[in-house]
């Protein structure tokens, strides 16, 4: 790991003023991002270094001066459709010639994309990767002062940890806190430790110091982020593992409270769940992806556990914590996956009986070990088993919504529904979403609803206040 040194992020700051001397005023960006949590907690840092350039961020492209998109390359779809979005600027940049548009993120660290987009998108003004992002200020002063495109790949190598940037965060009442970067695990399917890199641990006293910033700024709930927090501390020597983290940030003063992810059960310790259960400042909520419900396919998955060290782990969560809201993630059609192993998946949702799950089809990423395996499976064996899992844990989420009908539950409130701007927001310790009738002067407060109704995906309720 390399800790980038107080010099070299003075000199990003120097940067930063440069940029925002020859830009001018009334500038705007705007950043479109695809993929996981820490995804957008980057593109939050990138948001804070535009912010310090002079720029005004900005939802509408067409209203923007500088196009920034943040990429994810964990399925092909999500590549394809950042690609996709790159090429719909193209009438923009040709409408307005000054337009700066820039690619970063975890689909550009693949040298393939990188090529992809230098020749195929000549209108890509730079490019960077997921090792890069501290410098994009540098790159975009590059990109201004010099007459040429910067298209900088680079290997994630060790990787990083940049303290000390700007950020300029978007979620309110909720924010996300990231612990540690890159992956150690090399599933047999994931790209994530070749874009990312190897696991990098953020130094305890920087994850606290940003912890009490949040909090003093209101922060009602802070998301720690990592591809796998239960394996957090394992590069730092004495400072402690996640469980000693997590209890640290508890003890923080302040009425807040927190959630985690990404878990990997290999690593997710009874300590961890002691922690836990011991605070009330943890929701309530532990999302532990499964991926398969076969041994056989665990182990060509690379995975390192099994389905009964898997639901043993499920067991003392219950044990400790009767109330927990338990999601994963699932793959189906991975390379060779037989009927009676797929089978075993849908045994394993029956048994566990997840709040949620998170479910994808297997897809191909090129240089990962399944991307050569034999028996690949069909798209169309793909989609038929993906319909019949959702079958299962459809019923099984609607029936375990349904048992919360006519209890009350503290709910965190967000903003107004998406889907209807009549109703506002929230979510429930257990991550369930609540929708109800209510004012704008609600949002980021914690309150209690009676539910009223449920369906697969959320829940209905209504507010009365206190007298």
């Amino acid at each position: 790991m390399k800790q980038i040194t107080n010099e070299e992020i003075n000199e990003q700051y120097e940067y930063m003023r440069r940029v925002r001397a020859i830009i001018g005023e009334g500038k705007k960006a705007c950043v479109r991002t695809f993929g996981c949590q820490q995804n957008e907690a980057d593109s939050e840092r990138l948001g804070g270094m535009l912010r310090e350039m002079g720029f005004e961020t900005v939802c509408d492209v067409k209203q923007a001066d500088l196009i920034l998109v943040n990429t994810c390359a964990v399925r092909e779809h999500a590549e394809l459709k950042a690609l996709s979005v790159t090429g719909q600027f193209k009438h923009l940049k040709e409408a307005k010639p000054s337009l700066l548009i820039g690619i970063c993120g975890c689909m550009v660290t693949q040298e393939h994309r990188a090529g992809t987009i230098k020749h195929s998108y000549p209108y890509v003004d730079f490019l960077f990767g997921t090792a890069m992002l501290y410098r994009f200020p540098e790159i975009l002063w590059d990109t201004l002062t010099e007459e040429k495109r910067q298209i900088l790949w680079e290997d994630t190598g060790e990787g990083n940890i940049a303290e000390g940037l700007p950020v300029k965060r978007e979620g309110g009442a909720k924010a996300w806190l990231s612990i540690m970067y890159g992956c150690n695990n090399f599933c047999t399917y994931c790209v994530v430790p070749y874009v990312r890199g190897r696991e990098r641990s953020r130094r305890k006293s920087d994850v606290l110091a940003e912890a009490r910033e949040l909090i003093a700024d209101g922060v009602q709930e802070i998301t720690l982020l990592g591809q796998n927090v239960n394996s957090y501390g394992n590069d730092l020597g004495t400072e402690g593992d996640f469980a000693d983290l997590l209890n640290d940030i508890c003890k923080l003063d302040g009425d807040f409270r927190i959630r985690f992810m990404t878990s990997h059960p290999k690593d997710a310790s009874h300590k961890l769940i002691d922690v836990m259960a011991a605070n009330e400042k943890v929701e309530r909520h532990f999302h532990l992806p499964l991926q398969s419900g076969d041994n056989r396919v665990l182990k060509a998955m690379n995975r390192r556990y099994t389905r009964e060290s898997y639901l043993d782990l499920v067991g003392y969560m219950r044990e400790k914590m009767p109330e927990i809201a338990i999601t994963t993630d699932i793959i189906v059609g991975f390379p060779g996956e037989t009927e009676d192993e797929f089978e075993n998946t849908l045994d394993m949702l029956r048994r566990v009986r997840f709040d949620n799950i998170y479910s994808f089809i297997y897809s191909k990423r090129r240089g990962t070990p399944a991307e050569k395996m034999p028996d690949q499976i069909s798209d169309a064996v793909k989609k038929e088993r993906f319909a019949r899992l959702l079958k299962v844990q459809d019923a099984i989420s609607k029936e375990k919504n349904a048992e919360l009908i006519g209890r009350r539950v503290p709910v965190l409130v967000e903003g107004r529904s998406k889907t209807d701007p009549t109703r506002l927001t929230g979510r429930t310790a257990g991550n369930r979403l609540v929708h109800f009738t209510g004012d704008d002067g609600l949002i980021g407060k914690r309150i209690e609803l009676l539910v009223e109704d449920a369906e697969i995906h959320s829940l209905f309720g209504s507010y009365s206040p206190k007298e």
